[in-house]
């Protein structure tokens, strides 16, 4: 269903109400897909010269076939695969994945504010440039859209890298792009040892909460990165937070911690290290 490039069908991908959807309520807007799209996108996908290349295309065209001539069924086959790999590969990286997102979201609210519309969209990504108002995608075709009042939805993601992902579809068009840090995503956060400096001075548990708020996370992310409680984990905060060490923000139903610059020192420097 996911090709290296290419076509992707749009209803794999169903845009969020909000920014605060998770992947059940995400999931439930794929199997509630009319099976008549189902059908058109999956044929469309299955004669997709530039999606369709590389090796195995025999075994994809028949598989593509069988799945056009039963979209009911495709679509619960895909729905039953979509949920089994979310719980095998990303579902244990997601507090750390999320965390990632919602630092790339602040910053480009940040952005927004500081420079308008100019500013976000000219640092969003290499292949996207904004003149007037004009929006270009550098990509393998050309196409023209007029959005119509309609606006455009930015998403970042940790899978897009190193492509933009353009979705012209009704109601809501969209840009999907790998956000800011993507690179450090997969580095291994050590945790600190009884005997690091940092640790002798606040103890082990809030110097590896400080150790892990370079990305802004909430008490559930910390507490699943920690193997803690949440309780256990917002009393540490609440202590960082009052010493001037972590900041925090409400981000819709969540508040969010993040390392102040002197958190950054402390973590940086001979102690930290």
């Amino acid at each position: 269903m996911v090709r290296p490039q290419g076509y992707l069908p749009d209803f794999l991908g169903p845009l969020p109400a909000g920014r605060h959807v998770g992947f059940e309520e995400g999931l439930a807007l794929i199997a509630a897909t009319p099976a008549q799209i189902v059908r058109a996108e999956l044929d469309h996908l299955a004669r997709h010269r530039v999606a369709q290349e590389g090796a195995g295309r025999d075994q994809r065209a028949s598989l593509m076939e069988r799945l056009v001539a039963d979209p009911d069924r495709a679509l619960s086959l895909i729905v039953a695969e979509l949920e089994r790999y979310w719980q095998v590969a990303v579902q244990p990286h997601w507090p750390r994945i999320h965390a990632l997102l919602q630092g790339d979201i602040a910053y480009r609210l940040e952005e927004l504010a500081g420079g308008g519309a100019d500013r976000l969209l000219q640092t969003l990504h290499p292949s996207v440039a904004f003149r007037g108002d004009l929006l270009t995608v550098v990509k393998y075709y050309q196409g023209r859209l007029q959005l119509r009042g309609r606006g455009l939805m930015l998403v970042p993601s940790a899978f897009a890298w190193p492509d933009v992902l353009v979705s012209t579809a009704d109601p809501q068009p969209s840009l999907t792009y790998g956000c800011r840090g993507l690179g450090t995503l997969w580095e291994t956060q050590g945790r600190l040892g009884t005997e690091a400096p940092l640790a002798a001075v606040m103890g082990n548990a809030r110097a590896n909460i400080l150790t892990l708020l370079e990305l802004p996370m909430s008490t559930t992310q910390l507490a699943a990165q920690l193997d803690a409680t949440p309780p256990t984990i917002n009393v540490h905060l609440k202590a960082l937070e009052g010493a001037g060490i972590v900041t925090s923000r409400r981000d819709g139903r969540m508040v969010l911690y993040r390392r102040t610059q002197l958190g950054d020192r402390l973590v940086s420097g001979p102690c930290g290290r």
